[in-house]
């Protein structure tokens, strides 16, 4: 077949469907040129309007801030780079991907009045056969001149002798200068200002050259874990050791990409980020800027909430996405899988239109990412692309021509696509040797074979020989597959001979193959028949919707399309056509950058309490050499239970706890609303920790046994009052009950009916705000399922702010301070607290975090304050850092006690989990010894 030409390693086409990098095929390719030479079509979504409405926004929301200037954040370049030592580094245009780098054309053009950078990884960068060094002078003669290489040396006659051996190399190694003149390449000479993020471990990364090796690590976690959930593939069950490692790389890329955003970054900039490789990178940009402004736009299909618990670290992912302002989606659907998996999975509610988390509105959109179709269309019916195109109309002058071209993919469904024509060959036997399905494939490196029959390409083949052994003959294959590469000319050549275009993919993206092909039908009026479950298949309405699993179904709609009348198919096709021009990338991008500014005037500057940083969290900490723990008992070191009595410490947490309070220059201290003996029950074993009860009514230091009564002097009449009060409540409420404190009395209505409590306990909380609060200094505070009555100038704010000032005193004058210790662990009695964390989960914990705030530089460097709410809050909290659930909390405890650091020093990584596993690589750099 003269126009399916082997050219299978050169061979660059544009077609595109839902790679592992983004949008599109890394096989199907980016054949156009990064450029813009044709003007914006004229719409409301062109240059000129869109400059306005820049303008007006700017005008109308000056507290925004706005600067024009948007940073796409994408995991490869736009371009597959050739190193060449010493010289000038070779770019060709990057197979896949091509709609998304029209769109960072586009951007960079002075169509748009927006100021664009890409921030983007090298990609895999291959080391240079034949170096190539600048050229120099020769010598006039080598006489007298040792060689250059031992390996040229004369070969000895001594037989004894042993010829020399070439060093080991490990990797590729560039000099600093050669990867400094690739950056002023990507910033200066391609249109588009790039700017690389280089991958290497710190102790490869020198101020003398970049050591690369193993680059495809760093795709390793995305393509093995993320893109199979994604498409609704599932591994088998397995250690998860691989996965703990490929996670650590996925950590520490992620923050890569942050510090590298960070350099070129300035307030009101807009951050745009690409797709699941960077599924982290909103939340890591939120913990550096908390008012930045990002977008995440996810290009693959997003799963149910069913489908995502399989994956270890959903919550990690999903707390993640939340990072953003706004996060976009292909289709609907997908939009309100994801809204449902953060109800569902992290406890926020959600709606349609986006999530509530922390304090601020997370928006969710559905924006179908288009094509260039002015460009595709002008290469489709370039005089190139015509010769080819008349050599395959008379190659199969006679027949119907069904197109299908996929990556060899199980989600692709060319197995689903060859058993649904098989089934047409069957029920529509009039159509034998009438109709050929010419089916292009290519290779991929996402899914992992399992060898044998299991194989995708197996099937495909098995089903390719069957068809053409049972309905073919020896003149005449109904099926032709060409597992091969196609050129740009070849691929709209095959587009524009086909009568049908199939499109049977079982769970996709953005499959922009169905986008050219309408655009290649403009004129021969081909039905196209698309999955229902491509991500294009909600914006192309007009094309025949088929379910891939249901066979008879896809045969049917074949001999529909083959049978449907010129004037059904001229309609079908104008409707298609119209929308692929309409929606074109520039749209899309256009649309995307509007709804994200009208999400940021709508938010009137509220900001979500960013993710706790956990790696620096234990940078922070390994270099103080004074430091002070504050933490909540119930919601923070335990769940909240249905029976307060049953909240008693795991293992985990009293041994987290010991690690930390062992420590020397830790003073960790347990600030709760429960009684003395409560916490002496659970914890009083543990005599290095310091305890405050009652929310800061009693107080036992550390290595003491007797508590401090800090309300001795004050008149507790009002309790018979309130007991009175919480009774009647409790009479009326059935499974409610009253918890009778020295200090404070608190109503419990955990048990209660979880409507009629809450309604009730308003009622309580105002009857004795009219009546007990107005006749004694005490304060009516409500907690999660409780209501308690409790002093005024008692709370746990004043204990945070009195251990703060104790404790940056001389230790030694503090009752039971440890001061002592030898060489690492000797206390700098004299010295300032050095690091604080405080968690907490509560209302009452509000008031320790507001007392954190409020101390001065002077006393505690505020960057060096870990105030962390703990529990999926909607709230607006003053805590600067979050978390999700106590587990976090005791994760956190043992990333920084003796649990994971033997004598504070070494790491022991069998007891870190795959998040602190994380962080602990981003701190050092590198994949730490397992």
């Amino acid at each position: 077949m003269a126009a399916m030409s082997s050219s299978m390693g050169e061979a660059i086409s544009p077609g595109l469907n839902n790679p592992p990098g983004g949008i599109g095929n890394p096989e199907l390719g980016n054949g156009f040129p990064l450029d813009n030479s044709e003007d914006v079509p004229p719409s409301r979504h062109s240059g000129p309007v869109k400059t306005k409405f820049l303008e007006e926004m700017m005008s109308e929301n000056p507290s925004l801030a706005l600067t024009g200037n948007v940073i796409s954040a994408n995991f490869n370049i736009p371009y597959s780079l050739k190193y060449r030592l010493g010289a000038d580094w070779e770019l060709k245009p990057r197979r896949g991907q091509s709609a998304l780098f029209d769109s960072f054309s586009y951007l960079s053009s002075d169509k748009t009045s927006w100021s664009h950078r890409v921030v983007a990884w090298t990609g895999e960068i291959e080391a240079p056969s034949t170096p190539i060094s600048p050229p120099i002078t020769p010598p006039s003669t080598t006489v007298h001149l040792s060689s250059l290489n031992s390996l040229s040396a004369p070969v000895p006659l001594d037989k004894e002798s042993r010829l020399p051996s070439p060093p080991l190399t490990e990797g590729v190694h560039i000099p600093r200068a050669d990867q400094e003149r690739l950056e002023y390449q990507l910033s200066h000479t391609t249109g588009i200002k790039i700017l690389p993020v280089w991958l290497a471990d710190d102790t490869e990364n020198t101020e003398i050259e970049l050591i690369l090796k193993d680059q495809a690590r760093w795709r390793r976690y995305a393509e093995n874990e993320l893109y199979t959930m994604l498409h609704y593939k599932q591994h088998d069950p397995n250690d998860g050791r691989a996965e703990r490692t490929q996670w650590a790389d996925y950590y520490r890329m992620n923050q890569l990409f942050a510090n590298k955003i960070l350099e070129v970054y300035k307030p009101g900039d807009i951050v745009v980020v690409h797709d699941y490789f960077l599924m982290l990178l909103p939340s890591m940009l939120r913990q550096k800027a908390p008012h930045m402004y990002i977008a995440f736009f996810l290009h693959s299909p997003f799963p149910s909430s069913e489908f995502l618990r399989c994956l270890p670290r959903r919550k990690e992912v999903l707390e993640g996405m939340l990072g953003s302002n706004l996060i976009g989606f292909q289709s609907y659907g997908y939009s309100r899988h994801f809204s449902s998996c953060c109800t569902r999975i992290l406890g926020f509610p959600s709606d349609p239109r986006g999530v509530d988390a922390y304090g601020a509105r997370v928006e969710v959109a559905s924006v179908a990412i288009g094509i260039d179709a002015k460009k595709a269309e002008r290469f489709a019916f370039s005089e190139s692309v015509n010769d080819k195109y008349a050599a395959l109309k008379k190659m199969y002058e006679g027949k119907k021509v069904i197109v299908g071209r996929d990556r060899l993919d199980s989600v692709r469904g060319v197995a689903q696509k060859l058993q649904a024509f098989q089934r047409f060959l069957e029920r529509y036997p009039e159509w034998n040797e009438r109709v050929v399905l010419v089916q292009v494939t290519s290779p991929t490196n996402i899914e992992d074979p399992k060898g044998g029959e299991n194989t995708t390409s197996t099937r495909v083949n098995e089903l390719v020989l069957k068809i053409n052994g049972m309905y073919g003959s020896l003149g005449f294959s109904p099926v032709l597959h060409y597992p091969q590469y196609l050129t740009e000319d070849e691929y709209f050549a095959l587009l524009r001979a086909g009568d049908i275009g199939l499109i049977t993919s079982v769970r996709d993206g953005m499959n922009t193959t169905s986008l050219e092909y309408v655009v290649c039908q403009k004129d021969s009026y081909g039905p196209l028949i698309l999955s229902e479950f491509s991500g294009t298949a909600g914006s192309l309405t007009d094309a025949i919707r088929i379910n891939p699993w249901d066979s008879t179904g896809v045969a049917d709609q074949i001999n529909r399309a083959l049978v449907m009348s010129e004037g059904e198919r001229k309609a079908m096709q104008e409707s298609l056509y119209s929308h692929v021009k309409s929606h074109d990338v520039r749209y899309w991008i256009d649309h995307l950058l509007h709804r994200i500014m009208d999400v940021l005037a709508q938010s009137k500057n509220k900001v979500a309490t960013p993710l706790l940083d956990r790696s620096l969290m234990l940078r922070r900490y390994t270099t103080a050499k004074k430091r002070l723990f504050m933490f909540d008992y119930d919601g923070t070191l335990t769940p909240i239970v249905r029976e307060p009595a049953a909240a008693v410490p795991s293992a985990r947490v009293i041994e987290g706890i010991k690690a930390l309070a062992n420590d020397h220059r830790n003073a960790v201290w347990i600030i709760s609303g429960r009684d003395q003996e409560f916490l002496k029950q659970n914890l009083g074993h543990i005599s290095e920790l310091g305890f405050s009860a009652e929310h800061g009514s009693f107080m036992r230091h550390p290595g003491e046994l007797e508590w401090e009564d800090l309300t001795a002097t004050l008149d507790m009449s009002w309790r018979e009052k309130v007991n009175d009060v919480f009774q009647k409540y409790t009479d009326r409420i059935p499974g409610s009950f009253v918890e009778r404190k020295k200090c404070a009395i608190t109503w419990h209505y955990r048990l209660a009916d979880p409507e009629l409590g809450p309604h009730m306990a308003e009622e309580c909380k105002k009857e004795l705000e009219g009546t007990v609060a107005k006749q004694w200094d005490v304060e009516v505070m409500p907690g999660k399922a409780n209501l308690e009555v409790r002093p005024t100038f008692i709370s746990k704010g004043e204990i945070a702010k009195r251990l703060v000032a104790s404790y940056n005193k001389d230790m030694s004058q503090i009752p039971g301070s440890p001061v002592a210790g030898t060489g690492e662990n000797q206390v700098d009695s004299g010295s300032i607290i050095e690091f604080i964390m405080c968690a907490g989960d509560d209302t009452t914990d509000e008031d320790m975090f507001r007392a954190l705030n409020n101390v001065g530089c002077a006393d505690v460097d505020p960057g060096h304050i870990f105030t962390v709410t703990v529990g999926a809050s909607t709230k607006p909290t003053l805590a600067r850092w979050h978390i999700l659930e106590p587990e976090d909390v005791i994760e956190c405890i043992a990333l920084l006690g003796d649990s994971a650091f033997e004598g504070g020093k070494r790491p022991r990584m069998e007891r870190l989990g795959s998040v602190n596993f994380g962080a602990l690589s981003a701190v050092v750099g590198h994949i730490p010894e397992q």
